[in-house]
């Protein structure tokens, strides 16, 4: 057995390592600097308790992306030293974030431990190779991301550090091979256990959904399926619960082979990057050379994001959320004895607001970041959540759960055709959203993201829009002279979110701007870039009459579109004169 020593290294800060919405994310080159990943990972460790540390159980895996084999490496090496008893690994270092807080919370190691936290390295939906980008956050032991006391503390050490702690001669351990390989240090011993990435994983999705029903679906000649992981990590889940367990032709599978660089594309599934899988559901600019399938999905980088589509039809992540909640109890065993609550983003369209209404369940809107929903989990108060971000999920786990979705969304189409697999026609996605629509009313709804603008004419626009809020009628002047058939605004604000359970407040989570008709206009800088700065505009509009309720939503939300662009200066401030993506 290896014997290693622990060296004390000095380090000194380094700037700009504050963790954004989802942990610490920056290119490649700023990752390899000397002691840059070093630095926050001894930084993460002095911000946790000792009892999280000294003796505890840690995993540390992520979505594959290049440069994450040398982290786990060196985190390894880090966590020996500072007296971190064992290390779960993913094969290959393979765990998707969903994943990650499954086995958190989930799974009992071979000599009967538990985790108390782990290291997930993703920069999820962002493009990875030796170019582009690289991610790090902390999860803590309810598989939820570190709250923000946490992150701020961190923060406040990177500015600090002067030493971190490293196992000396400790060699690299082979995470290629299921198995267990112990080491002795000063301590005692630390063991590092790779094991396998599905496993505990499906286990859970088969406590949550019924498989036979979806695999009967599955199983219909009616019915095809598509499913692109976009060359990230769902890719080492797709064969073997698509194709393994539910039964799905393996032609079914896009991209599902998981690669460093993401196949040299960019893992966000909207219909601008997922081109592959938008083409074959008939979105595309050509139609198909075959007739597209029924259902198509779509996953990021890290496997927690998700986009679904029907055929030729595009499900909004807001009322994809909407729609799961309503047809949860009926459609998902997990559920069967009711939902305790849902909750939203605050930039999330009201869709889920309506249908929580109507079926008197507890509502609640946050800021951006899954760590809220978190909070509200743990204490028993929410079933399922999501955000607009195509992320979605429930309280089987703290994160958002992009194959979960997928899961859900094939029960709800299982459970309405579970009299029809046999008869001429199945109800489809399209037939689920409009009747839903024709139910709860239809939140037209777009969001358009200006990325990589510059910061300092980003934070310049956003403070010009919180100057411009002191005066309703300056707003209301804009309004009617861009567009005269535009409601009036009746309230704006910077939304503000105190925590129900811990009583904490986040402010600064986002411009609003409310009209009388229902219709929102917000603005948000984003933190899930790797450099300058995100833009992120949404519009929505509510319409309760059933005869407006099919039209074109880019043809529906234009006037507010307009609305929008005059009130914020964009093109002014950015220069920009069109987003990067519409979604």
């Amino acid at each position: 057995m290896v014997v290693f020593k622990v060296a004390r290294v000095e380090t000194t800060p380094i700037d700009g390592q504050k963790p954004g919405t989802s942990g610490l994310r920056k290119k490649v080159k700023v990752f390899v600097q000397p002691n840059y990943l070093e630095n926050f990972v001894q930084s993460t460790f002095n911000a946790l308790t000792p009892e999280k540390v000294r003796g505890a159980t840690l995993v540390v895996s992520g979505d594959g992306r290049y440069y994450s084999k040398d982290a786990i490496q060196i985190i390894i090496k880090m966590a020996a030293a500072n007296g971190v008893r064992r290390i779960w690994v993913g094969q290959n270092g393979l765990l998707s974030t969903p994943a990650v807080s499954a086995v958190i919370r989930e799974r009992v190691g071979i000599d009967g431990s538990r985790a108390s936290g782990g290291f997930i390295l993703t920069a999820s939906h962002n493009p990875g190779g030796p170019h582009e980008d690289f991610g790090i956050k902390y999860n803590m032991e309810n598989g939820g991301p570190a709250p923000e006391g946490i992150t701020d503390k961190i923060y406040e050490n990177t500015k600090a550090i002067k030493e971190y702690f490293n196992a000396e001669n400790l060699p690299d351990v082979d995470i290629s091979t299921v198995g267990v390989t112990s080491f002795q240090g000063p301590e005692g011993q630390f063991d590092v256990e790779v094991f396998d990435s599905a496993n505990d994983y499906l286990k859970l999705m088969k406590s949550i959904f019924d498989f036979d029903s979806i695999r009967k679906l599955l199983s219909s000649s009616k019915f095809t399926f598509c499913y692109d992981a976009l060359h990230g990590v769902a890719g080492a889940y797709a064969k073997r619960i698509f194709v393994e367990e539910l039964g799905a032709q393996e032609s079914s599978l896009l991209n599902c082979m998981p690669k460093e660089d993401f196949g040299g594309g960019h893992p966000d599934p909207n219909l601008t990057y997922a081109k592959e899988l938008v083409a074959r559901m008939g979105l595309g600019k050509s139609n198909p050379q075959d007739e597209p399938p029924e259902f198509g999905a779509a996953a990021d980088g890290d496997a927690d994001r998700n986009m679904i589509l029907g055929k030729r039809f595009f499900v909004t992540p807001s009322d994809s959320v909407a729609i799961i909640a309503a047809n949860a109890v009926d459609a998902i065993p997990y559920f069967s004895a009711g939902l305790k609550g849902v909750a939203r983003s605050m930039p999330t369209s009201a869709a889920l607001d309506v249908v929580a209404k109507h079926l008197n369940l507890k509502f609640f809107e946050v800021p951006t970041g899954w760590k809220f929903f978190g909070n509200l989990m743990d204490a028993g108060l929410c079933s399922v959540c999501g955000e607009e971000s195509f992320g979605t999920g429930s309280d089987h786990i703290r994160e958002k759960d992009g194959i979960w979705a997928v899961l859900a969304w094939l029960s709800i189409l299982a459970h309405k055709n579970k009299e029809n697999l046999g008869g001429e026609k199945l109800v489809t996605v399209e037939d689920i959203v409009r009747q839903h629509w024709a139910t709860y009313g239809r939140h037209y709804y777009t969001r358009y993201d200006y990325e990589n603008v510059d910061a300092g004419a980003a934070k310049e626009l956003m403070a010009c829009l919180v100057k411009l809020q002191s005066s309703l009628s300056e707003v209301n002047e804009i309004v009617k002279g861009t567009h005269s058939d535009v409601s009036k605004v009746v309230h704006a604000d910077e939304f503000e979110y105190k925590d129900p359970v811990d009583g904490s407040i986040s402010k600064h989570q986002g411009i609003r701007y409310l009209f009388e008709d229902g219709s929102r206009l917000v603005f948000r800088l984003s933190g899930t870039g790797s450099e300058g700065a995100t833009i992120r505009l949404y519009i929505e509009q509510y319409e309760k009459d059933p005869a407006k309720i099919n039209r074109d939503s880019q043809e529906a939300l234009a006037p507010l579109v307009e609305v929008a662009l005059k009130l914020s200066k964009l093109q002014e401030f950015t220069g920009r004169t069109a987003p990067t993506v519409i979604t």
